[in-house]
């Protein structure tokens, strides 16, 4: 069940407010277009660089290389933030450079056909030059998001960066004993975050939930959300 602002919401408001079946409540701080637009600046640098970097090399190869150059002009512009935002959290460098990363609409972790999806319409975003289309969409939505978002279900957040719990950071990253569902990962992420400021007898209560799936009880259930937490946010 997915729960999000009224429109009726006060407009410097952006954050979006869900809550997973668990019944943890999710808040959700949405960025609007000038970070996004400052990360895809550092991105397409990145980008640039790198292909600069390549065709240097392969154009020591005269004419044979210029398959190999148009491949790495596609990989590098097209297949560069599905493949970063799919495999490292919702992250590229220029969103970890500006602290922002793209979640699904209920939190959870992006997938592939969300990141494949919401990339592809950016050329529909761009249109009909410079980012109109993207722009005036995400000044319209009330979270910011450009059509590609709309489409895929995605969202791009500020990630706090003093939200990193300590005792979070203390544990060492490990996966889940059990396949996790989208919902139950953006559970688990949620109660790493909000652990800190509960007390230890609510800490418990709440890892106990999982004790069935994670096959301990106690500190120990705590420690265990605390790492796989870590591991899911790549930590």
């Amino acid at each position: 069940m997915t729960g999000a602002g009224t429109p009726g919401a006060p407009v410097l408001d952006t954050c979006r407010d869900v809550v997973t079946p668990e019944g943890v409540s999710l808040r959700l701080p949405a960025a609007g277009p000038m970070p996004r637009a400052l990360a895809w600046l550092v991105d397409f640098a990145v980008r640039g660089a790198t292909f600069f970097a390549v065709s240097v090399v392969l154009g020591l190869l005269g004419k044979a290389g210029m398959g190999p150059l148009a491949i790495a002009l596609f990989v590098i512009f097209w297949i560069y933030p599905i493949a970063f935002e799919a495999l490292w959290n919702g992250l590229t460098p220029g969103k970890r450079l500006l602290g922002l990363r793209v979640v699904a609409g209920n939190g959870a972790p992006v997938g592939w056909l969300a990141a494949i999806a919401r990339n592809l319409l950016r050329v529909v975003d761009m249109l009909p030059f410079g980012y109109t289309i993207g722009l005036l969409a995400g000044f319209a939505d009330p979270w910011g998001r450009r059509l590609g978002d709309m489409v895929a279900g995605t969202l791009v957040v500020h990630t706090p960066r003093a939200a990193a719990p300590r005792a979070v950071a203390a544990q060492a990253a490990m996966a889940s004993p059990v396949p996790l569902l989208p919902h139950e990962q953006a559970a688990v992420i949620a109660y790493a975050e909000r652990a800190p400021r509960l007390g230890m007898e609510r800490q418990v209560e709440l890892a106990e939930l999982a004790s069935p799936w994670l096959g301990a009880r106690g500190p120990v259930a705590i420690d265990r959300l605390h790492a796989i937490a870590n591991g899911l946010l790549g930590r």
